[in-house]
């Protein structure tokens, strides 16, 4: 079952948190073949994601995401301050997180659904596997999840 315009009457608005530019450009490819409708911005650190979600400055114009693929480490501001931001702040904490990182410390996973995530993904390191996660995500958060309006 694919979600197409005339199910959902708009395009699902995706934001990506993530500061490494290969794990960014494999997450964006997958999601192109995939050909779910979709509309999926980058950022590449915790303060552009805030300010993304805000619409401040060159965000003004920004749509509020669906959904939102957050990484925890990121420089400037890491990505549990960004969770913690986001699941406070009346505007954003109906906007599902999903925490997709290299890090499978019990302590973060622990932490993040202490910060009420969504969900926790550890990003495989083999190619092909990674694929194949993003694309479960988009197939469960993108076709059969009913995301929140605004």
């Amino acid at each position: 079952m694919r979600r197409d315009l005339s199910m959902t009457d708009r395009e699902i608005q995706v934001l990506l948190v993530e500061d490494n530019p290969g794990d960014a450009r494999l997450t964006m490819e997958a999601f192109k073949q995939a050909r779910v409708v979709n509309r999926l911005a980058h950022v590449s650190d915790g303060v552009e994601a805030l300010a993304y979600l805000s619409r401040q400055e060159k965000y003004a114009g920004a749509q509020r995401p669906d959904l939102i693929l957050l990484d925890l480490n990121l420089p400037r501001k890491d990505g549990r301050e960004v969770l913690a931001t986001i699941k406070t702040d009346d505007r954003f904490k109906r906007i599902p997180v999903i925490v997709l990182t290299t890090s499978q410390a019990e302590d973060d996973i622990l932490k993040v659904y202490n910060l009420n995530a969504n969900c926790y993904i550890s990003k495989p390191v083999d190619l092909d596997e990674f694929m194949t996660v993003v694309k479960c995500i988009e197939d469960f958060w993108l076709t059969v999840v009913k995301l929140p309006g605004e």
